[in-house]
């Protein structure tokens, strides 16, 4: 999926405005007296990425032994920034062990997989990690790089320009593209009842990386998906997840073919009209099956 360089713009803006609103209340790290209650790190599984691609980051806060109790739950702030401390993006986050229940002499660590947005920028950037509350945005004492107001320099990133990456074409089966009413930056599509992709094929084996969610509340069973290339399954599943979910699928350069063009089709075995919901008010006649965020496939 693409994002136009103005709506991530109008998404950066939006967030540089909010991070200076945080930093109102707090403090340099120069000055700060508080304990620290953990050391973040940041892996990154590539040191380059292309515009658009995704990139799979392991977090680990390590607590120390002699370090206070947080009786709150935090969250987690995670910023990328070019080579002047611009926001790009964000994957703000709650920790899957919260931080109330964070024990001295811990480390907590987990993967997420993040997708670079589409944004006007090549070269450096940083990767800044913080914790805050939610309810007043108070930020943590951390120990690190900090550049002021509690944020922490954890990682570098080299992005590369957008061409690095296979050209998807969203052919047949595709509704308008959306965008979330709150977040300029969070774009998708949702698929009928059969949505096909064209690219130029790869011939060689790749990842298919597909990030998407349902409305798996509006059936009595969850809706079958099955994602083909060139007529052969790939991947099959049920699409039970209302929140984003992320499938990775290995795909062989003998299911690409030896043509110069490959298709990639997802299908769902059932699909909805919102208008035609039992009891509905709503005057969408569109059908829908699953709504797509990302898809990507990542040569081998």
């Amino acid at each position: 999926m693409r994002m136009s360089w103005s709506r991530v713009a109008v998404a950066s803006a939006l967030a540089g405005m909010l991070l200076g609103a945080v930093g109102t209340t707090s403090c340099s790290r120069k000055r700060d007296s508080e304990p620290v209650v953990a050391k973040p790190a940041v892996e990154l599984s590539r040191a380059k990425a292309a515009l658009g691609s995704p990139i799979d980051v392991t977090y680990r806060f390590t607590v120390p032994a002699g370090a206070p109790k947080l009786t709150e739950n935090y969250r987690v702030f995670v910023h990328f920034v070019d080579s002047n401390e611009e926001l790009m993006w964000t994957d703000d986050h709650e920790p899957p062990v919260p931080t109330s229940a964070w024990q001295p002499g811990q480390t907590v660590e987990y993967r997420r997989t993040v997708f670079i947005p589409i944004y006007p920028y090549i070269g450096e950037a940083a990767v800044l990690v913080g914790l805050y509350r939610a309810a007043d945005n108070r930020r943590a004492a951390l120990e690190g790089e900090d550049i002021g107001q509690r944020e922490y320099k954890v990682a570098t990133l080299e992005l590369m320009p957008q061409s690095e990456n296979v050209f998807l074409i969203y052919k047949d089966g595709w509704q308008p593209a959306e965008v979330a009413s709150d977040n300029a930056a969070i774009e998708w599509q949702w698929t009928k009842k059969d949505a096909v992709i064209t690219f130029r094929n790869p011939k060689r084996d790749a990842t298919l990386y597909m990030q998407f969610d349902a409305r798996a509340d509006l059936f009595p069973a969850p809706q079958k998906v099955t994602v083909t290339v060139n007529g052969q399954v790939v991947d099959q599943f049920d699409a039970s997840a209302r929140d984003p979910e992320l499938r990775k699928a290995a795909v062989s350069a003998a299911q690409f073919g030896s043509a110069e063009m490959a298709e990639l089709r997802i299908s769902v075995d059932t699909t909805f009209v919102p208008a035609l919901l039992p009891g509905s008010s709503m005057k969408d006649t569109r059908e829908l099956g699953i709504r797509v965020y990302h898809v990507f496939l990542e040569p081998r």
